[in-house]
């Protein structure tokens, strides 16, 4: 059964059936030049749309799918396919008794793809199919934190249900995601981020993506054409995202021994979506898709990836020799986060200048890693220890103050942040608790009605008397 507590999601597009016939070859036809398979077994997973929906499930998410399907076995065979993942609501599966099932039959000898076999129409879907599919929209975008459009171009995708799908998505207040399948991106007009490939980007912009800037500028000249955000998956160069307020963050491919592909832009779709409504900026939703992607590409055929396997990648993403009490950029800082909450780990984050640590600073970050399992510091840079206590400090800079505080055995990561408060760390890191000294109360805690927004708290910690790091510079400079 689904968490009751999980982000909702609807996923609507063009479900498939994707069938894997396995077996062997070791000789050639004397009938036609062809090889020999023997028979050796038969598999039947969800694809397209439904293998967005199957991974989003796998990663925690409740979803609700929308789509077509005959009235034939092989719609069956796709319910079955998807019974394993609880919290798929299907429905709102439109029955269309003049179309069959999508399905892609797959001639596998080992690893390798002898042959695909599809079985599709090419006409489009009638008037009626198309009103049942925009009402099918319509109702079930309701009580979604995100809506997915899964658009492979076999018709489910229409004018009319992008528009009316969009349009109610508006009215609630929901962000429309859609992986494009248009020769240009003009039918997505109003949605909040559209995720082509680079070919898809090309193919929609006539510009290149040979360098990051070249990503760059074709995603600008993308978002232009619908008006919202634009995420370039560029294969083995890793992720570009552009934002309308001109920003642009390029993540570079993890690492892996590629299997197949198949499937692996649904992964990273649906990490991506589960992400954003689990309440993660976009930003962080990107290193969290990236990660979901190296492990997809690393399996044979359409799979999932489950939400322990990108826990586990999203570890081994911390950067090299830096395990515990790394320092860390905010951005990868969010990576690691994700990879540790969807371990179920409570996330717990204190911060401070710390700028000769002594025996209270001490004891107040024991008292906060006590307050979950992963324990995150904020140190102020150099900076902001200067705005905030004058021109004569920090006494250690900021590159010291981390690496002492990394040292300590109940501190599990170390960030910076610039700003006078670390308000725009805890908004991008989102942690389950922040903690503070009890000489604080806990409508003065920066951060702490963010925390409260998400469901986490706010805890106050006893100090030990008579111990600051400004008594100790007076001492010393007496």
């Amino acid at each position: 059964m689904v968490d009751q507590g999980a982000p909702r999601i609807t996923v609507i597009g063009d479900v498939m059936v994707d069938r894997y016939i396995v077996g062997s070859v070791s000789r050639i036809s004397p009938e036609a030049p062809v090889p020999v398979l023997v028979h050796g077994a038969e598999r039947i997973v969800p694809g397209g749309a439904a293998n967005v929906a199957a991974n989003a499930a796998a990663l925690g998410a409740a979803v609700t799918l929308v789509g077509l399907v005959g009235a034939d076995a092989e719609a069956a065979a796709l319910a079955g396919a998807l019974a394993p993942y609880s919290g798929i609501d299907l429905s709102w599966l439109v029955a269309d008794p003049e179309r069959p099932t999508i399905t892609k039959t797959r001639v596998m000898s080992g690893r390798q793809q002898i042959v695909r076999i599809d079985a599709e129409t090419q006409a489009p879907p009638s008037r009626a199919a198309c009103d049942a599919l925009v009402a099918a929209a319509q109702a079930a975008v309701k009580g979604s934190r995100v809506v997915v459009l899964s658009d492979y171009a076999k018709g489910v995708l229409s004018d009319l249900v992008i528009a009316a799908t969009i349009a109610a998505a508006t009215a609630e207040g929901v962000p429309v995601i859609v992986d494009p399948k248009r020769r240009t991106f003009e039918a997505y007009r109003g949605a909040s981020l559209v995720t082509p490939n680079r070919l898809e980007l090309a193919a929609a912009t006539g510009l290149p993506d040979t360098t990051d800037a070249d990503a760059a500028q074709a995603a600008a000249a993308a978002a232009a054409q619908f008006g919202g955000d634009v995420l370039v998956t560029r294969a083995e160069k890793g992720m570009t995202l552009w934002r309308r307020e001109g920003r642009v963050l390029h993540v570079p491919a993890k690492a892996r021994e590629v299997f197949d592909v198949s499937g692996a832009g649904d992964t990273a779709l649906a990490a991506l979506a589960v992400s954003l409504a689990s309440g993660h900026a976009l930003e962080t939703a990107v290193h969290f898709a990236n990660a979901a992607a190296a492990v997809a590409v690393g399996k044979v055929g359409t799979a999932v990836v489950t939400r322990a396997e990108l826990a586990a990648a999203l570890e081994a993403g911390v950067p090299e020799g830096a395990e515990e009490g790394a320092l860390v950029s905010r951005a990868q800082a969010a990576s690691i986060i994700a990879g540790w909450r969807a371990a179920g780990a409570t996330v717990v984050f204190t911060n401070g200048c710390f700028d000769l640590l002594h025996p209270g600073h001490v004891s107040l970050l024991e008292a906060a890693a006590r307050e979950g399992d992963r324990l995150v510091v904020a140190l102020n840079t150099d900076a902001s220890v200067r705005r905030l206590k004058g021109e004569s400090r920090p006494v250690q800079d900021e590159a010291a103050r981390a690496r002492v505080m990394g040292a300590l055995r109940c501190v599990d990561l170390v960030v910076l942040f610039d700003e006078d408060t670390p308000y725009d760390t805890i908004a991008a890191l989102k942690p389950d608790v922040v903690v503070k000294g009890a000489d604080y109360r806990e409508d003065q805690v920066v951060g702490g009605d963010l925390v409260k927004s998400w469901g986490g708290r706010v805890a106050l910690v006893p100090l030990v008397e008579g111990r600051s790091t400004s008594a100790l510079v007076a001492k010393a400079r007496g």
